[in-house]
């Protein structure tokens, strides 16, 4: 993997840096990613910096990056099993490497799910999950929901040229 300053440049890693996630109030960050790598570097960077908890709602067309995304906030709570879009199972929980018990991250795939009803009863249950544990919550698809949750963090991802856009838009009122 390439390192995060080469992977979406050193300009937006000061900026990344001082955004400041967990730390202070922020306006959101806007990069360019120019491979999976920074995608995954940027999902990584995230997982340390989104306050414990957190959900994290990922939209963009197919193929932008969501779940290389995903894949980098599992690298970077620690989690060594392969993640993998759970378009067909629509939920996956991920544990700590080598640890039963309660997940840290859980990551749903909302596109299958064309009624907003069916959206919002398994976003509520897996919600519901997520909070008793503490788990950060990463939502591919929320558009499917018939409205977006209060409190979460919206990382909007889309082409552009060779790589890709990413921006992140913090809750309302955050912190």
């Amino acid at each position: 993997m390439l390192p995060l300053e080469a992977a979406i440049g050193l300009k937006y890693l000061q900026r990344l840096r001082g955004f400041g996630l967990a730390r202070r109030k922020s306006t959101g960050m806007d990069c360019y990613l120019h491979d999976p790598q920074a995608t995954h570097a940027l999902g990584t960077q995230l997982a340390q910096d989104l306050p414990a908890g957190s959900i994290l709602l990922l939209s963009g067309p197919l193929g932008a990056g969501k779940t290389a995304l995903v894949q980098g906030l599992a690298a970077g709570l620690g989690i060594q099993e392969a993640v993998t879009s759970p378009t067909f199972a629509l939920a996956q929980h991920y544990n700590l490497s080598g640890q039963s018990g309660l997940p840290v991250l859980v990551h749903l795939d909302l596109y299958r799910l064309e009624l907003a009803d069916a959206a919002d009863e398994l976003f509520a249950q897996e919600e519901d999950l997520a909070i008793g544990c503490n788990a950060l919550l990463a939502v591919e698809w929320p558009e499917r929901l018939s409205q977006l949750p209060k409190g979460a963090w919206h990382l909007h991802l889309a082409h552009s040229g060779e790589g890709r856009r990413a921006q992140l838009t913090p809750p309302n009122g955050y912190p």
